[in-house]
């Protein structure tokens, strides 16, 4: 137990998450919210409210759910209850028992039990793609609309709201909403397009993925829905009609939730205990409205449709539906047969009527439950509504919207045909987004239908059911409604949680306790609360943002034999080249909505936060990317697929080796064989590199795009308006960069296959030639990208010999160069007398090679160590001044992409009449280079911050305390480059983390965000962050790498202040850690002793077994 002082010294470092008080009553509102406290809510005593949420009940003593003429009788109080299953599989596995969770891992990494099936592997976002692009101008935002999303049907996929589906999307499950206002179901996600967007598409919907364990055994969503029209035609024309200069219109800044008149709805999936085909789910909707509300809920099951394309079709999926058990207890259940699922049963469990916020939540028994309607159709597109044409079957698949919403249903006339419902115009019954006036009439191709007909099949089959629950007068102010279904196996009877809704929820919350078990386990050391769910929420985020990717190059290109062929100029559009691309997997996507496909150098990205909670999907996720069916014959790793063939920063071996590290750190695996089979496969992909992206064979790198979309001054993708080659200094330095890592891989497995010792030397003769080709040459003459005037790398251009031009904006592009850092242990070098002896015949015979652009590799560093470099100590230190300037890079919230000198000193050349400038923007960008969406010139992004961090953590092993830079720069306090990594660490946790006022940077300083206490404790992922706020921006689901801030809360969250206080001296956080933490060092029995003024954990915690750990082993 920490002493007395010690828990001061946390509750002043930390703050215990909790919000404090107002500093005086004027703070008593902000921008007329309540704080801390809102209807009489005290605030939180300690940490941020647990994500947990209240589910109505029976009145106690618990009674099966009231169904009208039921027994009400109470249980037996001898009635066996067993124990939890996680004390049962404790006491069975006894010292072997590492949480339930970690189990069901084990089983599915051993393939004993298929864990992983079932999961949130729906789109959020199918319409508007590439892959259901078939247009003849390559127009996929305006070729598969959101208006025609809801009766049209996909061909690559699907896309639902809070979804999952099986591992190959067979079959469906997600919520569908209806507040009695929208004039179309909520079944899916609304955004503008990227023509409708100021800054490019962009979600506009208030939702969060809040939990997920590995396996997909619980999971929980939160969708916020108002209960006023939905603004699309809002959203839509004030985003239009802005300028790039002005911020996006949000749905916040529209009526839609004024005076809190929306719905939170909770959707939570859990799995039985040992039965992974087993799946609960429980849909909870609070009113948080003043006045009651009806709402509508209708969860939907069906199977994609994979009958329209072929000309001979696979056998019909089917869904049937019927009310089971007695007359006066019915459960409706739809049997679900499949040819390769099988079969299986959805149940619909009767719903409690709704509730008021009572905190006993008990309800009436004498009040009739609520029974769903059970509704049918067909996953057919609805070409009679969108072309005028003939549908195929008379069923289709936006039946519900017309079955439920009456302005869909014809209107009586006595002009009218009888029985015939065939005008010319129709009302309209979705939003057009062009202006129109919603309640006019529409011209267009009609549907004739009775005046009476069935929009949905009253024989109760299909291949598309929905269960239509209508909670009529929900309570304001928290009054609540629960549904209850489980898609089983099992048969009714066979299933106690079937018929008692206690049994039923007991299960969850199991599962739920198991995920907080799990997430207990990762966090090391005392973390504040806020950063404990700020870390589990990303995690979850991740976990959430898998998707089932299907696309066949062939077929796509082609065409379907039963469908009409496409346009022949479709063929030259894009990604002809990709002809061997077969993809059917479960992928981690940077963001469902905006980004629903994979990019290969966010994966890798990914990759590092998952290897903590699953390392065997991230290796999987690394390891397909390298397989056949991915990469070209010739070794290209495809980007994404706007456009397959573009150039991502070569990063795939650096997060192969962190994850097989991590794996071996964790978990105590080493999986040598994924290791060799991804580094063979990269031997390709490090070829391709070689043979397009050096043209002059110089070792100097062109490289493109790279990820950085607009951050220079020229579109780095298209031949350059100047003329000439742009040297580039980021793309030398990331393909140094690879040769390093590449190189530490061949060096582990040489341990166990010395035939790698060779590569190994291949790769650091390699490294040695790039690393001097940051001095390039052309005949006699040598240029350079270094300015030693401005100690900064720069790209140059290259009009001919002798005649070349540096570019001199201080960008991201001048820090890369930092990247290119390895630490060789002495054991590691003496290890391999080969390796050993190439590298000391380099440090004598080419001195001149080995010093000019990179660092000294003759002396060794701390303990011995040797340093290879792109940057030497002086050169580093020039970098870092700058880097670590508060008026350059070195922002509040991390290291900014563009230095703000820039912001009064924009650079800039005029070409042919035209003007090429690059200023400084913090927030969105004010270009439409690469449509507009991402902003590199300035903003925070959390993916090349974190390579910043590994590479000074890199530096540090190596110089250790020997080298103090100042931090901030001109502050006077000097730190080892291991605090300096920490301090940025901290700035990055910022962005998330409460301030001393209760704020979130990412916020953006929206009070409802920061003190409503139904968001307050929700984050949002950004894709980026603002230079000088720390405001969220871009795609707001973006948890793929902006996830990363868990592993930097993992690794120095323990000492991690509250934004907006000063560092802690280390004297006293010292003292702290003595008596909570393990202070031994892998490498030594005693620390040296420090001479930094501040605290860094990595300084003096190198605990083996945690994330802590920055040793060359480790990283």
């Amino acid at each position: 137990m920490a002493s007395s002082p010690a828990k001061k010294v946390q509750e002043r470092i930390f703050g215990g998450g909790g919000r404090p008080a107002p500093l005086n009553a004027e703070e008593a509102t902000i921008d007329g919210i309540p704080f801390p406290s809102q209807d009489g809510e005290q605030p939180p005593k300690e940490g941020p409210i647990p994500l947990t949420i209240n589910i109505p009940k029976p009145a106690k003593p618990q009674t099966p759910p009231p169904r009208k003429n039921v027994d009400q009788s109470p249980r037996n109080a001898d009635d066996y209850v067993p124990a939890p299953y996680r004390l049962r599989l404790a006491e069975q596995l006894g010292e072997d028992y590492k949480g339930a969770e970690r189990h069901r891992l084990v089983q599915d990494d051993k393939r004993e039990k298929h864990w992983k099936r079932w999961g949130p592997y729906l789109s959020d976002r199918q319409w508007a793609t590439v892959r259901e692009d078939y247009s003849a101008n390559g127009d996929a935002w305006s070729h598969f609309p959101h208006e025609h999303a809801r009766s049209r049907t996909y061909r690559w996929g699907e896309d639902g709201l809070a979804g999952i589906s099986d591992n190959h999307q067979r079959l469906c499950l997600s919520l569908s909403l209806w507040n009695g206002e929208d004039p179309i179901l909520k079944e899916r996600l609304f955004g503008v397009t990227g023509h409708q967007g100021n800054h490019g598409e962009d979600v506009k919907e208030l939702y969060y993925y809040l939990d997920s364990t590995p396996t997909h055994s619980y999971m929980k969503f939160l969708y916020k829905y108002p209960q006023r029209r939905f603004p699309y035609e809002e959203l839509v024309a004030e985003n239009q009609k802005r300028s790039r200069e002005v911020e996006e219109f949000e749905i916040l800044d529209s009526d839609a939730f004024d005076d809190d008149r929306y719905w939170d709805v909770f959707v939570e999936y859990a799995k039985d205990e040992q039965e992974p085909d087993n799946i609960y789910m429980r849909i909870t909707s609070y009113n948080r409205g003043p006045d009651p509300a009806t709402l509508h809920v209708i969860p939907q099951l069906w199977f994609p449709n994979t009958w329209s394309w072929p000309l001979d079709p696979p056998p019909m999926p089917s869904l049937t539906g019927a009310v089971k058990g007695s007359a006066q207890d019915q459960i409706g259940c739809v049997t679900v047969r499949h040819p390769d699922l099988g079969k299986t049963y959805l149940y619909c469990l009767p719903s409690p009527p709704p509730v008021g916020p009572s905190n006993d939540f008990e309800v009436d028994p004498e009040v009739d439950v609520v029974q769903p309607d059970l509704l049918f159709t067909e996953n057919n597109t609805n070409f009679n509504r969108l072309y005028g044409g003939t549908n195929t079957t008379p069923y289709v698949k936006d039946a519900f919207h017309d079955h439920i919403i009456p302005a869909h249903r014809p209107h009586d006339s006595n002009s009218e045909p009888e029985g015939v419902f065939n005008q010319r115009t129709r009302p309209r019954t979705a939003s057009m987004f062009g202006g129109e006036d919603p309640e006019l009439m529409e011209e267009g191709p009609c549907m004739p239908l009775a005046a009476n007909a069935n929009f949905v099949n009253p024989e109760l089959k299909g291949t598309k059911f929905g269960a239509h629950y209508t909670f009529k007068d929900v309570p304001g102010h928290g009054g609540c409604a629960v549904v209850r279904l489980k898609l089983t196996p099992s048969r009714l009877g066979k299933d106690v949680s079937l018929e008692d809704e206690v049994a039923f929820d007991d299960a969850v919350e199991e599962r739920r306790q198991e995920a907080d078990e799990f997430y207990a386990s990762l966090a090391f050391g005392p973390v504040s609360e806020d950063l404990k769910q700020i870390m589990r929420q990303a995690f979850g985020g991740m976990l959430w943002t898998k998707q089932y990717y299907r696309f066949i190059q062939k077929e796509w290109l082609e065409g379907d034999p039963a469908q009409p062929p496409p346009p022949p100029e479709r063929k030259w559009i894009r990604n002809k080249e990709w002809k061997h691309l077969h993809i059917e997997d479960i992928l981690s996507m940077p963001d469902k909505w905006e980004y629903p496909f994979f990019a290969a150098w966010d994966t890798a990205f990914h990759c590092i936060p998952l290897a903590v909670v699953d390392p065997c999907f991230a290796k999987k996720q690394l390891d397909m990317l390298t397989r056949e069916w991915y990469m070209k014959p010739d070794g290209q790793i495809p980007a994404y697929e706007w456009n397959f063939s573009d150039v991502n920063p070569p990063v795939h071996a650096w997060a192969t080796f962190r994850v097989f590290k991590i794996e071996r750190k964790l978990y105590g695996r080493e999986d040598l064989p994924f290791l060799e089979r991804v580094f063979q496969k990269l031997l390709l992909n490090f070829t391709w590199w070689v043979n397009r992206k050096d043209q002059g064979g110089h070792n100097v790198f062109e490289g493109g795009f790279l990820g950085l979309d607009n951050i220079g001054a020229f579109n780095r993708s298209e031949p350059l308006p100047t003329g000439g080659t742009l040297r580039q200094a980021d793309g030398t330095a990331w393909m140094a960069f690879y040769c390093l890592n590449m190189l530490n891989i061949a060096l582990e497995l040489a341990k166990h296959n010395p035939v790698y010792e060779d590569i190994a030397s291949k790769f650091f003769e390699h490294f040695i030639f790039i690393a001097d080709a940051m001095t390039f040459r052309e005949g006699e003459h040598e240029e350079s990208l270094w300015n030693e005037q401005d100690g900064m790398y720069y790209d140059a251009i290259e009009f001919g010999p002798g005649n070349s031009m540096q570019l001199p904006i201080r960008s991201l592009v001048g820090l890369i160069p930092l990247y290119a850092t390895l630490v060789l242990e002495p054991a590691t070098i003496n290890r391999f007398p080969g390796f050993k002896k190439r590298v000391e015949w380099f440090i004598e015979n080419r001195p001149s090679v080995a010093a000019r652009n990179m660092a000294n590799m003759k002396a060794g560093g701390r303990e011995q160590r040797r340093l290879l470099a792109l940057a030497s100590k002086e050169r580093l230190v020039k970098i870092l001044e700058k880097m670590l300037d508060e008026d350059e890079f070195f922002s509040d919230h991390g290291i900014r992409s563009l230095s703000k000198l820039h912001e009064k000193h924009p650079w800039g050349m005029d070409v042919h009449g035209q003007r090429y400038e690059v200023g400084y923007w913090p927030g969105d960008s004010k270009s439409g280079m690469f449509g507009g969406n991402s902003n590199w010139r300035g903003p925070i992004w959390l993916a090349t911050n974190f390579l910043l961090i590994e590479s000074l953590q890199r530096f540090y092993q190596y110089y250790g305390d020997d080298l103090q830079v100042e931090c901030p720069t001109g502050s006077g306090f000097y730190m080892n480059l291991a605090s300096v990594a920490e301090e940025v660490q901290h700035r990055i946790i910022h962005i998330f983390g409460r301030d001393s006022e209760g704020r979130r940077a990412t916020n953006g300083g929206i009070s409802k965000l920061d003190y409503d206490p139904h968001f307050r404790d929700y984050v949002w992922f950004y894709e980026f962050f603002d230079g000088d706020s720390g405001k969220g921006l871009g795609a707001s689901h973006q948890t793929g790498w902006s996830g990363l801030v868990a592993y930097h809360i993992l690794q120095s969250g323990v000492s991690c202040r509250l934004p907006k206080t000063p560092k802690t001296p280390r004297s006293v956080l010292h003292h702290y850690f003595d008596e909570t933490l393990d202070t031994r060092s892998e490498y030594a029995a005693s620390e040296a002793p420090s001479k930094s003024a501040f605290s860094a954990v990595s300084s003096f915690h190198d605990d083996i077994n945690t994330l802590y750990d920055i040793s060359p082993d480790a990283l």
